[in-house]
């Protein structure tokens, strides 16, 4: 499977394309303006505790107020923030999942974990999103090229996504001789067949980082940044770049001296890989992304057969309806829907990863009567989803075709990155008809008579012109009764600044 990454880059942004046989595989976008949060590292001063929630919001030094769960509040904080080692349980290599769980189950509430006015070191999980403030937590993860260095737990893991049991093993030695004295360890998937040394370099290399942004927590004055991750295109060469990428090209040449710097320095072995690109042409209009990502952010979505998948995005799920369209099929009704149910799987999971759809999903599949289609229609979603780097979890498909699962959030999802909600309908996708809004002024006009009781024998309706162009062509027997039950003339008079369902009755 060939693969390519693509960097463009101008003063205001910067865009990466990862390309997987000629097709987008994944997008990502920073703007000098709205740089992402996540993996950026804080000094936070506790600001407020809620124990009915088992929460507490603290003060990074952003507008909004972070988040804290319960759940990622350290055990082992001191008074100001401090690390609390336990020296024999950090240097235990063995991770009992269950005792794990036992251990969140009998997690002391928060009010006797933290308390306000209390500085805390953490790390933002997941981007302010709405009215929303950032997600954040105590236990750190500084991924690196190899490995992911977690300096407040214990746990020395392996990626899943390398199956070889005799790689794993082989992996688990080296993790286990070169393990932090404090800290553990998470194999990532890009250190399958790697070298001992590589491993190693990244394992000192994420203990010095670690200990410098400890030292900068203890100096720093106040809530605020004290390290921030990588920027996009560093990122994605750490954790996109592998043996089956064939190129990496980039569009700027300081960045294009930054990226190979980054390459030859933590994977020297690919750096004849990345490329200048100096050509007139857009880097990103040569290989069609911003058509892809126009077809990303349309709410109906077209498969090849004539069949299409419809896809909305709330704020707390994001619904997917799959219908047959223009596709007729050539057998039976059963195979028709078959086959648009399979073809619709890989266009899903394909949108999922570009759209970086996150929480909650709910896919409606076409209903197939027979089981065995529907569990052929699951294992193939289950199959395209081994791709996704995010985390997904399917619950299973139920007997009306819905399919729940979630898909892990970390970054806002691409109709959140490059879109605004209408300032003309306020997000909500709609407006209503003129025949509902002189319907709601005809109510308005009663009840203001009734309840004002003005002797004055004329109204004014100040409207939007559309709306006094229908009631005169379309509602005038309406108004004319209105008139006649009220004894007072009514005028319109039109108001070109209002929103079409604004209107105000002056007697």
């Amino acid at each position: 499977m060939s693969s390519e990454i693509l960097i463009h880059v101008r003063s205001h942004e910067t865009r990466v394309a990862f390309i997987q046989n000629d097709v987008l595989a994944d997008y990502m976008i920073e703007r000098n303006q709205s740089r992402g949060l996540v993996g950026s590292i804080f000094r936070g001063k506790v600001s407020r505790v809620l124990p009915g929630m088992q929460a507490a919001f603290v003060d990074i030094g952003l507008d909004k107020a972070a988040f804290l769960y319960v759940g990622d509040v350290r055990q082992d904080l001191g008074p100001n923030g401090e690390l609390l080692w336990d020296e024999d349980e950090n240097q235990s290599s063995n991770y009992d999942e269950k005792k794990e769980n036992q251990i969140e189950e009998n997690k002391p509430p928060i009010q006797d974990l933290i308390k306000e006015g209390q500085d805390i070191l953490v790390q933002v999980a997941k981007d302010p999103l709405g009215t929303k403030g950032a997600r954040i937590t105590t236990h750190l993860s500084l991924p690196g090229r190899h490995v992911v260095y977690m300096p407040t737990l214990s746990h020395l893991g392996i990626s899943r996504k390398i199956e070889d049991e005799g790689e794993r093993e082989r992996l688990k030695g080296i993790i286990e001789k070169f393990k932090p004295e404090q800290g553990g360890l998470i194999v990532r998937t890009a250190a399958e067949g790697t070298s001992e040394e590589n491993i190693e370099n990244d394992i000192k290399y994420l203990e010095s980082l670690y200990q410098e942004i400890f030292k900068n927590y203890q100096k720093k004055k106040g809530a605020g940044l004290i390290h921030s991750d990588l920027d996009v295109e560093l990122r994605a060469v750490r954790d996109l770049l592998n043996d089956e990428v064939t190129r990496v090209v980039v569009d700027n040449e300081e960045v294009y001296k930054k990226v190979a710097k980054f390459i030859s320095q933590f994977m020297p072995r690919l750096r004849n890989k990345v490329e200048y690109y100096g050509a007139s042409q857009p880097l990103f209009d040569k290989y069609d992304i911003d058509l892809e990502i126009s077809r990303s952010l349309s709410r109906k979505v077209w498969l090849k057969s004539g069949g299409y998948i419809i896809i909305d995005e709330a704020e707390a799920l994001v619904v997917i309806d799959i219908n047959t369209g223009k596709f007729v099929g050539k057998k039976d009704l059963e195979d028709t829907i078959l086959k648009t149910n399979l073809e619709a799987v890989k266009e899903i999971a394909h949108q999922l990863r570009i759209r970086n759809c996150g929480g909650i999903i709910i896919i409606d599949f076409i209903d197939m009567e027979k089981q065995i289609n529907r569990e052929k229609v699951l294992e193939a979603l289950q199959e395209e989803l081994k791709k996704d780097r995010a985390k997904t979890t399917i619950t299973g498909m139920s007997s009306l075709g819905l399919v729940e699962m979630t898909r892990k959030r970390v970054r806002p999802s691409l109709l959140k990155a490059l879109c605004e909600p209408c300032n003309y309908c306020d997000g909500k996708g709609y407006v209503k008809n003129k025949n509902t809004i002189s319907g709601e002024i005809f109510k308005q006009i009663e009840r203001d008579v009734y309840t004002l009781k003005s002797t004055s024998d004329l109204i004014i309706v100040h409207c939007y012109p559309a709306i006094a162009d229908w009631i005169y062509h379309e509602e005038s027997q309406a108004l004319e009764e209105v008139e006649k039950r009220i004894s007072k003339r009514i005028m319109f008079k039109v108001e070109p600044e209002f929103h079409i369902e604004q209107f105000e009755v002056e007697f």
